[in-house]
């Protein structure tokens, strides 16, 4: 009997509001969170811009409802303050761009998991705040410009929820350092930094923890600054925008099936039963650098964003999905709609949705041609700024982290073979760490095997004893072979 999923609805402080924020969930190091609750609800993340302890699952806060919408609550069922500020003290009241928006997000386990490992992000990167809102507003973008993103997490075992929420934990914290960004290519470069940066922290996260090998989360950004809209993309979770009555998918799924759709070997109808449709070729944490794809759009009067996890557009065809966004006006019944089709149509998958709104005096309205340059383009960032602001060497830091690891572990204990002989059966224990070495940038399986050493009877052996063996067995298959054939 399926369990009556609650979902979590988060409405973020974006830039100029003075109201109470607070977000969003993990998959950095994150204070402990509460327990979910055992029936089968989802639950809402107020995140504090720490980072998660590698045991660790950030802070959490129950939401239970019937809507699917709660009031959230602290670890002592008490309501907390719903604005957390990051930001240094020195920061600003946000001025104001003429951009307005309302926005609305929500995550839901689904019909068929027990676990979330969803997460989203809504930020006022002006303010320095995430945010959890009961009513949602209008908004003003500030100076440093607001970040939207869904995180899709997977590797089971809770390890997926780890990955997305440390993505979203790292590039908030990264969106957030370095002052207002001098133009819109700034604000680009330090998002795919940011991306690339939670995807090496997860990936050594994994490595460094074998309950969380093979943990990784698709990532779908958003950075807005002024009229422009910065999308970053790694796996198949999805962005559309939704302009006077078209919708249009402004991402590009990092996926098996879409890769076969390009390539003029399967058409969108023979996709939609093919058999490997969850098949991704890229995933934050998997290898420890990604290829971020990122993409621009202008945005208009008007227009209406979706992010969203394959939970939803996997379920809801994309005309059903327009209808929502285009009927349904506010935010956060579009979210808690698309959330419900979703679940009507099997709920297979976690569902995560953020709706948001674009008005303002500094916003053009649409024109017809407009519609066109809404299609997927790869945005060329200036390699300077890329390469002024690169991260260390991964496997380098990975490494570092490997041997602090290791030099705080006691030194193993020496085994002596019997018969006097102190020849060495001395194992290292850090020889097992070097075999994953191996591993290193090579994508990490779900269900990952054992990596526990082999050891085989003829280690330690003298070599003369090994061949008098490989000999007397040979010799064993020849005069087996005579008498059975003669």
């Amino acid at each position: 009997m399926m369990s009556d999923p609650t979902a979590r609805e988060v409405s973020d402080d974006v830039p100029g509001t003075d109201g109470p924020g607070s977000h969003d969930p993990s998959r950095e190091s994150a204070p402990p969170r509460s327990e979910r609750p055992d029936d089968g609800a989802s639950s809402v993340d107020h995140g504090d811009g720490t980072a998660p302890e590698p045991e660790g699952e950030g802070r959490k806060a129950d939401a239970e409802g019937e809507d699917g919408g709660a009031e959230p609550r602290g670890s002592n069922g008490s309501s907390p303050s719903l604005v957390e500020s990051t930001a240094p003290g020195d920061v600003k009241e946000p001025s104001r761009t003429g951009v307005r928006l309302r926005i609305f997000g929500r995550t839901d386990v689904g019909q068929v998991r027990e676990h979330n490992e969803d997460n989203f992000i809504v930020a006022d990167l002006t303010k320095g705040s995430r945010g959890l809102m009961e009513a949602e507003r209008t908004q003003s973008v500030g100076e440093r410009g607001a970040l939207f993103g869904v995180c899709d997490g997977m590797g089971g075992a809770a390890a997926g929820e780890v990955a997305s929420q440390l993505a979203v934990d790292i590039i908030y914290q990264r969106m957030l350092a370095g002052g207002t960004p001098a133009d819109h290519d700034e604000l680009a470069a330090r998002l795919v930094l940011a991306i690339e940066a939670a995807g090496l922290r997860i990936f050594s996260e994994a490595k460094l923890d074998r309950t969380r090998r093979g943990m990784g989360t698709t990532s779908t950004i958003a950075a807005l600054l002024d009229d422009h809209l910065f999308l970053g993309q790694v796996g198949d979770s999805r962005a559309y925008i939704l302009r006077g009555e078209r919708l249009v998918q402004v991402t590009r799924d990092q996926s098996l099936v879409n890769q076969l759709i390009e390539a003029g070997q399967l058409t969108e109808e023979e996709a939609e039963t093919f058999e490997h449709n969850n098949i991704i070729l890229q995933a934050l944490g998997t290898a420890e650098s990604v290829q971020v794809d990122l993409t621009c759009v202008v945005l208009k009067r008007g227009d209406v964003l979706l992010l969203c996890s394959d939970g939803l557009s996997g379920m809801v065809r994309n005309d059903e999905i327009r209808e929502v966004l285009r009927t349904i006006e506010e935010p956060l019944e579009a979210c808690r709609v698309l959330t419900e089709r979703a679940n009507q149509a099997g709920g297979h998958d976690n569902i995560t949705v953020v709706v948001a709104r674009f008005e303002g005096d500094s916003l053009e309205d649409p024109m017809r041609e407009d519609i066109e340059g809404l299609k997927y383009t790869k945005y060329q960032l200036p390699e300077h700024l890329l390469a002024a602001n690169s991260l260390p060497e991964p496997t380098r830091r990975v490494r570092e982290v490997e041997e602090r690891k290791v030099s705080q572990r006691p030194p193993a204990p020496r085994v002596h073979a019997s018969g006097g002989d102190e020849g060495s059966a001395e194992e290292d224990e850090d020889d097992e760490h070097d075999e994953d070495d191996e591993d290193e940038g090579r994508p990490v399986s779900r269900s990952a095997l054992s990596d526990e050493a082999i050891h085989l009877p003829t280690e330690g052996a003298p070599q003369w004893l090994v061949i008098m063996m490989i000999a007397s067995a040979v010799a064993c298959v020849f005069i087996a072979g005579y008498y059975l054939f003669r």
